[in-house]
């Protein structure tokens, strides 16, 4: 077998100089002592916090530090020996630079790993080399795939305790990459490991030999990152109005916020959604200095060239490029709350920066993690499903495709009530109706001062 196992092919030049990543595994298939070993082979862990470790784990009674001591910093985490909270680090090699989101792999905290995850340019996904693919496995890569992490990495880890068999890992890289296929994984790279004892984390493993693929920081340093939101169309939720001040001989009034996509320069042409008023964009400011241009994911100011009424939760694009107003929504959701989902509920839906009444129309199906079935019309979505659900909103919503617009096609489900997130949802372009699409020339238009 090959060292790497991918369905296709990885880059060997690093696109970026910063990788986002996100690292998920079942309890005890060693995911702390990875990211500890990995922190530790890089020369990524100061001496102060190095000798911290030493003298807990010496307090312990172990004979060597314990490298999950290194990420399992709540003390509840330390106690029960499992992760529970979301932590991110942040490390460099001389070839790039990385933040590191480390999730929980206990079931009951899948819905952190949504949050770690939906970020990610790649996700780590461990396995226990001795119980191959289990349950939880199959959850984090339907998860990736519902938030379309480009690069999904499995790391078949505790190769020691099966004397560093090849079949055990082929074995395990054919169950996975068979389930990753269906649930629409399309590069996915299979890397034997040991992390307690190193092999193929930072260097390269003597003991495996019929391996001959990168390491786990090899191939996080060389991966092709794509996807560059500076790429995309401009897209420019309004958080904060800035109100008119003497500047000068001229009132002031901006739009404060971060570019969740594209680029923006002094000139374009925009339109304000959902008002679909269209006007130019007369000045950019940075830190309160002025620029010529700007890119995501900068926090900017903006001018318009016009007094149009603009209010937080406004989106500001490209004329030429606008995403399509909505007030039925159709979307896959991961359900992260323990109350359930049901038919009829009335819910808030959060979208960027904007706010508004829904209700949930229809649930057409719960995806069944094991069989990757659709289970048709379920009585309700319940805590850690994913599924599909149509929601109507009270007011209309700029809303991309998620495949191409992660910020600007995700969403928060919040119970009406009491505020809790109930769901992620990640949107589909197309409208749920003919008649549920608002064309922006047809809303009322108004250049009152808010």
């Amino acid at each position: 077998m090959t060292a790497t196992t991918a369905m296709t092919g990885t880059g060997h030049t690093a696109a970026a100089t910063l990788l986002r990543f996100a690292t998920a595994g079942s309890v005890d298939d060693g995911k702390s002592t990875l990211v500890g070993r990995l922190l530790h082979d890089s020369k990524s862990v100061l001496s102060d916090q190095w000798d911290a470790v030493a003298r807990a784990s010496a307090g312990r009674g172990q004979e060597a530090p314990d490298l999950a001591l290194l990420t399992d910093g709540l003390r509840a985490e330390r106690e029960q020996g499992i992760t529970i909270d979301v932590a991110h680090r942040y490390f460099a090699t001389p070839r790039r630079r990385f933040i590191l989101a480390d999730t929980p792999g206990h079931v009951q905290y899948t819905r952190n790993m949504v949050t770690g995850a939906s970020t990610a340019d790649l996700a780590v996904v461990l396995v226990d080399a001795r119980n191959g693919v289990v349950e939880q496995t199959r959850r984090h890569a339907a998860v990736a795939a519902l938030l379309r992490v480009p690069h999904v990495v499995l790391a078949v880890n505790k190769m020691d305790l099966v004397d560093y068999r090849e079949s055990v890992f082929a074995a395990v890289t054919r169950e996975f990459t068979s389930y990753a296929r269906g649930v629409g994984l399309t590069s996915v790279t299979v890397i034997p490991v040991s992390a307690l004892a190193g092999d193929n984390v930072v260097s390269p493993s003597a003991r495996m030999d019929w391996y001959g693929g990168p390491t786990l920081l090899e191939y996080l340093e060389t991966v092709s990152v794509g996807g560059d939101p500076r790429t995309a169309d401009a897209r420019f939720p309004v958080q904060y109005v800035l109100r008119p001040r003497r500047d000068g001989f001229h009132d002031y009034r901006g739009y404060a916020g971060q570019l969740a996509s594209g680029v923006l320069r002094v000139g374009d042409p925009v339109t304000v959604l959902p008002s679909g008023r269209a006007t130019t964009v007369s000045a950019l400011e940075v830190l309160g200095r002025p620029e010529r241009t700007v890119w995501a994911p900068q926090s900017v100011t903006v001018r318009l060239a016009d007094d149009i009424d603009v209010c937080r939760g406004d989106l500001i694009a490209p004329t030429g490029a606008l995403p399509p107003l909505t007030r039925g929504l159709r979307a896959h959701v991961c359900h992260l709350h323990e109350r359930p989902l049901r038919r009829g509920d009335t819910v808030l839906v959060k979208h960027t920066t904007k706010t508004v009444r829904a209700r949930v129309s229809d649930l057409p199906y719960r995806m069944d993690i094991d069989t990757l079935r659709r289970r048709r019309d379920p009585d309700a979505l319940y805590v850690n499903d994913i599924g599909r659900v149509v929601l109507r909103t009270a007011e209309p919503l700029a809303v991309d495709d998620y495949a191409d617009h992660r910020r600007t096609g995700s969403f928060l489900i919040v119970d009406l009530h009491d505020g809790a997130t109930l769901a992620a949802g990640m949107a589909d372009a197309a409208p749920l109706e003919k008649d549920a699409t608002v064309a922006p020339d047809a809303l009322h238009q108004s250049s009152t001062r808010r």
